[in-house]
């Protein structure tokens, strides 16, 4: 099954510290794990503001993902589109673009961000 990765868990698979439940989909070898460039973005954006609590480099992130066997999803204007048609329960750019995306392809969208739980539609929560 096609999944596509939130950009927390994305970070905690890259440090070897993901969840139990949330490493039984990702370590699961019949699984296609996607990740979207907006995933990207968001740890180029926190990596460059000098957070003390951030320290993740985008370039290795980025590297690591596509060497790690996952794949990219990129965005459409399709899936910029349907963020306007989401219901305002989550304010944060990043992670409405990222379950845009998952809606709008059909497929699962694995989260450690309850909020997120609360959309309608195929998002697993692992929190």
């Amino acid at each position: 099954m096609k999944i596509l990765i939130d950009t927390h868990l994305l970070l905690w698979a890259a440090a070897g510290e993901l969840p139990v439940k949330a490493a039984s989909y990702i370590e699961d070898k019949t699984n296609t794990l996607l990740f979207s460039p907006a995933s990207i973005w968001e740890v180029a954006i926190k990596s460059g503001l000098g957070r003390e609590d951030f320290v993740a480099d985008p370039i290795s992130f980025y590297s690591g993902l596509l060497g790690a066997g996952y794949q990219e999803l990129p965005i459409s204007g399709r899936h910029a589109l349907l963020v306007s048609t989401l219901p305002p329960l989550h304010k944060d750019p990043f992670d409405r673009i990222l379950l845009a995306q998952a809606t709008s392809e059909g497929i699962p969208f694995l989260t450690s961000d309850k909020l997120l739980s609360q959309y309608s539609g195929s998002v697993i929560y692992v929190g």
